[in-house]
């Protein structure tokens, strides 16, 4: 029996105490296995904080997924913060739905989520009910395992497991969890993060007889984005985009915590452009995964009958809008990520215009296995797009939420107050906690440099003020009904 979107999800949408117990009581629907006996493999490739814009600098993604798949040039995340987005991957629920707002407790992080039992429905149960192996390999959650469970914990729907609980980030020297025992890297060419991923993979994929889900995280571009010792020196002229938004001179109609940043000066700038370097540095381990998979796959015979999808958890600025690096805001450059997927049907060196949500990945790698998400889940199964086909109704409005961290070291990493953002075909519309609100016109405007919010129509910002307002308000079904109000 699936579990029901967590107690906070009912205290959000206001119902009685009576009322939110028998709720939670109720059962959700069962994933049901696909008749046919030959369902595809699938491989979830989720990096962490990765820009739309850059895959053209890895060869194996290039070649192997962008060549030989689709791309969506407008997919969009839910929050533009690791743990509320990764959360919204597994469920398919906004993050007003599933209640982990930040990466960090206790609102947020693996506490939160393991807290309110979360886990016992996710993506991975769906597709281990329907007859799938699956494995999860990488980053699971922020904090993970935190003080909610052991180092040795291994969530339920994942039967095989490796997972840093220490020094992750460093890709070096670090501690994973491989399926209840805690395992210590150290600082050799072969202990590299992803190169062990990518070992790790092979012999999941070669060792299953069975269809199977492999969800790989990797850790780059992740700050500090150390690379591999074979590519620390390449990329050596590379610079951040000098994008129109890039260092963005005027602020003055913006709210006040953007007419508090200064101006980048020339040390911030340089310093941008060393990080941009040092991304894609670190992005070339997971290239060299992505050549290791798409190797593993043919060589046992399951490349064509496989669908591996590449995405980002959120987006990242270098120098735009004057953040000289982060994310948790509602411009594009961090709540707009890639999207690629190959596999059967799908044509190669195809573009799908569609605008996509993150919730959209778990109901799609459902369909894909024969699985049927319980009754909570938000998101629409990508495969009609996939196939070619071009739905009569689709989304019209994409939610963001951001929340601020009560964790004082947390909220210190964003200057950006909590708000609520639409994206819609046209228009970026945010109302912010403070009262500020920002508005752009991004057939005019794309990089979104001019806020219209003081002077715009009072009926357009009424009828986005609406459309917002019923995302807020949406769950479960229900939001598939607002995401196409116009």
């Amino acid at each position: 029996m699936e579990d029901l979107p967590g107690k906070s999800h009912c205290v959000l949408k206001g119902l009685c105490r009576v009322t939110c117990l028998l709720f939670l009581l109720l059962p959700a629907a069962e994933p049901m296995a696909a008749a046919s006996a030959s369902r595809p493999n699938v491989v979830l490739i989720v990096v962490d904080d990765l820009e739309t814009g850059t895959l053209a600098y890895f060869p194996n993604i290039t070649q192997h997924l962008v060549r030989e798949g689709a791309s969506f040039d407008r997919f969009f995340v839910t929050n533009s913060w690791c743990c509320p987005s990764r959360v919204s991957i597994l469920r398919s629920q906004y993050v007003h739905s599933h209640g982990v707002f930040t990466n960090t407790p206790p609102e947020g992080g693996f506490d939160r989520f393991h807290a309110q039992g979360l886990e016992r429905s996710t993506l991975g149960t769906w597709m281990q009910k329907a007859g799938y192996r699956t494995a999860l390999m990488g980053k699971f959650l922020n904090h993970y395992p935190g003080s909610a469970a052991a180092e040795t914990y291994v969530p339920p729907g994942w039967d095989e497991w490796a997972v840093p609980v220490r020094n992750l980030y460093e890709e070096y020297g670090y501690r994973l969890n491989e399926n209840g025992t805690l395992v210590d890297y150290g600082w050799t060419e072969d202990e590299y993060l992803s190169y062990v991923l990518a070992r790790k993979s092979r012999d999941f994929i070669a060792g299953s007889k069975e269809p199977f889900l492999l969800y790989l995280a990797p850790i780059a571009p992740h700050n500090p984005a150390n690379p591999a010792w074979r590519h620390a020196g390449e990329f050596p002229l590379a610079m951040a985009p000098r994008t129109p938004s890039f260092n963005q001179q005027d602020v003055s109609a913006e709210p006040l915590w953007m007419r508090s940043l200064p101006v980048l000066d020339e040390s911030r700038i340089d310093a941008i452009d060393e990080r941009f370097r040092a991304r894609l540095r670190a992005m070339l381990g997971v290239d060299d995964l992505v050549g290791s998979v798409v190797e593993t796959l043919r060589q046992t015979g399951r490349l064509d009958n496989t669908y591996i999808i590449f995405t980002s958890d959120n987006g990242f600025h270098l120098g735009t809008h004057r953040l000289a690096q982060g994310k948790t805001t509602p411009f594009e450059e961090a709540i707009k990520i890639p999207l690629v997927v190959r596999g059967p049907g799908v044509a190669p060196g195809s573009t799908i215009t569609h605008m996509g949500v993150t919730v959209d990945l778990a109901p799609t790698v459902a369909e894909l296995g024969g699985a049927r998400p319980p009754a909570f889940a938000e998101g629409r199964s990508l495969v009609p797009l996939l196939r070619g086909d071009r739905p009569a109704r689709w989304r019209k409005n994409v939610l963001v939420e951001f929340t601020r961290p009560a964790n004082r070291a947390s909220a210190k990493q964003t200057p950006v107050p909590a708000y609520q953002a639409l994206r819609t075909d046209r228009y970026t519309y945010v109302r912010y906690d403070t009262g500020e609100r920002q508005l752009y016109d991004l057939q005019m405007d794309p990089y979104q440099l001019r806020n219209l919010a003081a002077g715009a129509d009072p009926a357009l910002l009424a009828g986005l003020d609406a459309r917002l307002a019923g995302m807020v308000a949406c769950s479960g079904a229900s939001c598939r009904e607002a995401d196409l109000r116009e």
